[in-house]
């Protein structure tokens, strides 16, 4: 693995160059790989599909633009957690080479922009809740379900843009430029620009929930001193105050799980990572699987509307197995009067 020259413009652009970017070189490591996938990608693709389906079969959930915000991030995760899982796992755990440059690119376009959504989703939820609690008076005026619609169309259309430019020309091979140390035929300078789009989204998350706490503690204090005035307002402040503290979850475990992914990028622009380096971004890379597999059940444990539509879920599913399971008794207790009469 030491003999592979990465780096060198006479080889950086040969499919064979990809087995040096294989950097787990132990059965251990590949079985750990696999197991890490498996489990957070499969739990990751039934909460988020479970979420979708608790928003969509209410009628009150899915007309609410926070909501479709959700739905953006769950369908987001879902995407990332297919792609990733496949290519992930079939490049480092099976080491499968057979397929072209072109392809490689794309299923890493689709990782970047099932990702890119996920976050700019986020994103989205964050402003939605910003105007919310900075505008309660107009929030219905300024954020409808059409303007929701159109936000979510330019934020889908501008993260698959961005992830395209290196299946488009943006690589290394075709500008015969340094290549990136983490990735093959990705271009170092395209590596920078996307860390730097992902820093500016989560530098604008973190300010619009700067600003959500800071007026939902101003709510706190005022229900706190008011509590005798119990009404509409008091409890659209209980609701804006408890989906806000639901959101700053999700960022805090967005961080927590991207932040070494972003390190070590960011690391490897200025120096060159050994493989031992290489390993531990191969394995940090999963953390993005479970960030994505821990969102919903922050959303269940913390939304009142999805959690009501749960446990509405689950009795339905209660009843009929127990329909169920009493209809052959009751079948049998039939046949057996028919027998004996």
């Amino acid at each position: 693995m030491d003999s592979c020259k990465i780096h060198e413009n006479a080889s950086k652009c040969s499919v064979n160059t990809m087995e040096c970017f294989m950097v787990l070189s132990t059965q251990a490591q590949k079985i750990s790989i696999a197991t890490l996938c498996g489990l957070f990608g499969t739990l990751c693709i039934f909460e988020n599909s479970l979420v979708l389906y608790l928003i969509f079969s209410s009628p009150r959930t899915r007309r609410k633009p926070s909501y479709l915000f959700i739905s953006s991030l769950a369908l987001a995760d879902i995407l990332a957690s297919i792609i990733f899982v496949c290519s992930f796992v079939n490049f480092h755990v099976f080491n499968e080479t057979n397929f072209s440059k072109e392809m490689f690119l794309l299923q890493l376009g689709g990782v970047n922009t099932s990702f890119s959504a996920s976050l700019s989703s986020l994103l989205l939820t964050a402003l939605d809740r910003y105007i919310s609690i900075s505008r309660p008076s107009k929030y219905k005026l300024l954020l409808t379900r059409k303007r929701a619609w159109i936000a979510l169309g330019v934020l889908w259309v501008t993260c698959a843009t961005i992830a395209s430019l290196p299946l488009l020309g943006w690589n290394c091979c075709t500008l015969d430029s340094t290549c990136s140390k983490l990735f093959p035929f990705v271009d170092d300078n395209y590596l920078s620009s996307w860390i730097c789009f992902v820093m500016v989204l989560l530098g604008c998350i973190i300010y619009a929930y700067a600003h959500v706490l800071w007026r939902a503690h101003q709510h706190v204090a005022y229900m706190e001193k008011h509590q005798a005035q119990a009404g509409k307002q008091n409890a659209r402040m209980r609701m804006d105050v408890m989906l806000a503290k639901t959101l700053v979850m999700v960022l805090t475990v967005l961080v927590l799980c991207w932040s070494p992914v972003l390190a070590l990028m960011i690391y490897s622009i200025f120096a060159r990572l050994s493989n031992q380096l290489r390993k531990v971004f191969a394995f940090c890379s999963t953390l993005c699987l479970l960030n994505s597999m821990v969102n919903p059940i922050i959303y269940a444990l913390r939304s009142k509307e999805l959690y009501s539509s749960l446990r509405m879920v689950l009795s339905r599913v209660r009843r009929q197995l127990k329909a169920s399971e009493e209809s052959p008794e009751a079948e049998s207790t039939h046949k057996s009067s028919m027998i004996e009469t």
